[in-house]
């Protein structure tokens, strides 16, 4: 599918997980057959008047049934209008998009910080299938927990709250240091302050690490340049450094980029 088109989804099921958090199952056989962990998709609106389609990470791969997982944070008029849709509705996406992470190692850290916990699901289970992997989750929340129920059956399931209402209070790398957890591969997707703490993190224990980074975007497809960052190397093509998020990421090994 190295072409991206947009297709007409058929919405399969509409639920709120938490305070305005939602969970959305869209039908398109041809994008869940090749989508990946890691990657996204690209969802337009129904009203004219907002042209650029939001951005959503991929949560969850039915490959069998042809059925995608969003769960997204309602935070503008397009994503309340997502909230709003029901099964039979029909959606207008562009996927799968973007890279996704890529397997490696054998004792893992997962690491999903607010509305970048969700895209962690779906690598938590692919990571843990065949069992010769330990795989550990770490979920930073600000107090409300969501989806933390549906990581359990991956790996030992580990949560910092802002709060302390749970779990360790503070960050995610307080969880980690107070659980004593080790690993020799790191996969995260978070804010950025999140993922900046990781990778100095990974950098200082010598382990590597694979970060989703979250960005405002509005193509989608690499050629608009909004959601440009900083990289650590020079393009060898445009001789600058910087990268494309939604071309180039939004997974990147965490020392490729400059946080």
């Amino acid at each position: 599918m190295a072409d991206k088109k947009k297709a007409s989804a058929d919405i399969t099921g509409v639920t709120k997980i938490a305070d305005g958090i939602y969970s959305m199952w869209i039908k398109e056989k041809e994008m869940a057959s090749h989508a990946k962990a890691g990657q996204f998709v690209s969802l337009y609106c129904r009203d004219g008047s907002r042209l650029l389609p939001r951005p959503i990470s991929i949560c969850g791969i039915d490959r069998e049934n042809g059925i995608l997982r969003l769960v997204y944070r309602v935070v503008g008029t397009g994503t309340k209008e997502f909230s709003l849709l029901n099964p039979g509705d029909k959606i207008e996406v562009m996927g799968p998009l973007g890279n996704g992470f890529t397997p490696e190692g054998s004792e893992i850290l997962v690491i999903g910080g607010g509305i970048g916990i969700p895209p962690m699901l779906e690598l938590a289970r692919e990571l843990s299938k065949d069992g010769t992997r330990k795989v550990q989750i770490v979920l930073g929340y600000r107090d409300i927990l969501f989806l933390k129920e549906e990581f359990e059956p991956y790996g030992a399931v580990y949560i910092s709250t802002e709060d302390g209402s749970a779990g360790t209070k503070g960050n995610v790398i307080d969880a980690i240091k107070e659980n004593g957890l080790c690993a020799d591969m790191i996969y995260a997707c978070g804010p950025t302050p999140m993922l900046r703490g990781i990778r100095d993190y990974a950098v200082e224990h010598g382990i590597t690490a694979q970060i989703s980074m979250e960005e405002r975007m509005a193509c989608g497809i690499g050629a608009c340049l909004a959601c440009v960052c900083q990289s650590a190397d020079q393009d060898p093509h445009t001789h600058v450094n910087n990268k494309r998020i939604c071309k180039d990421g939004p997974v990147f090994y965490a020392t490729e980029v400059t946080l």
